[in-house]
């Protein structure tokens, strides 16, 4: 353990975890042995990290906040799995974070740049890319991925094995049962999609040539008379080279589950 780190006196640090330079650790808090944090990382009090967890550099945890924990997957049966986690991510109060399971490929994975704001559940197998944004309580089941740039609103939930496209907005109080499509926004119980999130789109410098061939795909996708593999060569053929509307096609023929229409 680095000599510049500060712990509370009532911190329980295990003597095998890795803190590097510059990390806080506050009062009540709990760091396993197969834990290593990078550089300048925040634990608040009364948090809890267990391992085996690998954190980037200049985390955030809050109080009460739970990472590392095993899954809450009934065939699990203690098997080694992990967690790796980026760098600058923010986990606030309460937000658990569980550990991979054998079956799904036994690590969950969280990227750089995330704001995982009260309450928020992780599970086992969940694969996070990085800028995404949970609400308070969004709850992701086990073996989800959500990709770049998205958000998912508070009290949202989604099932598992589903897929969040970069960029997508998933409204409060959402269940997402197939997958969101990326740049569009989905929401209510059961999910419907409602067209670009042009405002999301915005606010991140989207171009507006950008913007205005995503509605054009969307319309062609949901609102002509096409079927869905018609629409979709149509958008191959007449948007070659842009990549946004190639992504959202990649996505579509991706899907397993099937996607929010």
């Amino acid at each position: 353990m680095s000599a510049r780190v500060t712990l509370h006196p009532t911190a329980q640090i295990h003597p095998a975890a890795l803190l590097g330079d510059g990390t806080t650790v506050g009062a009540f808090s709990v760091i396993g042995a197969d834990v290593s944090l990078g550089s300048g990382c925040e634990v608040g009090p009364h948090a809890v990290i267990e391992g085996p967890t690998v954190m980037g550099a200049r985390c955030k945890i809050f109080p009460f906040a739970c990472i590392g924990m095993a899954p809450q997957d009934l065939k699990y049966q203690g098997e080694r799995t992990t967690i790796e986690i980026g760098d600058d991510n923010v986990f606030r109060e309460g937000v658990t974070v569980h550990r991979g399971t054998a079956g799904g490929g036994g690590v969950t994975r969280i990227g750089s740049g995330n704001l995982l704001m009260a309450q928020t559940h992780i599970a086992h197998d969940c694969q996070v890319e990085s800028h995404v944004i949970f609400a308070n309580a969004a709850t992701l089941a086990g073996h989800v991925v959500v990709e770049e740039g998205a958000t998912i609103g508070a009290f949202s939930g989604v099932h598992q094995f589903c897929r969040v496209g970069a960029h997508a907005y998933v409204g409060g109080y959402s269940v997402i049962t197939q997958d969101a499509l990326p740049y569009v926004l989905t929401v209510g119980n059961r999910a419907k999609s409602f067209g670009i999130n042009v405002v999301g789109l915005e606010r991140k410098s989207f171009p507006p040539e950008t913007i205005q061939a995503l509605r054009q795909a969307y319309r062609i996708l949901f609102r002509s008379r096409l079927t869905l593999d018609e629409a979709l060569v149509r958008l191959r053929d007449e948007f070659a080279g842009q990549n946004e509307v190639g992504r959202l096609v990649a996505f579509i023929r991706g899907s397993k589950r099937g996607v929010v229409r």
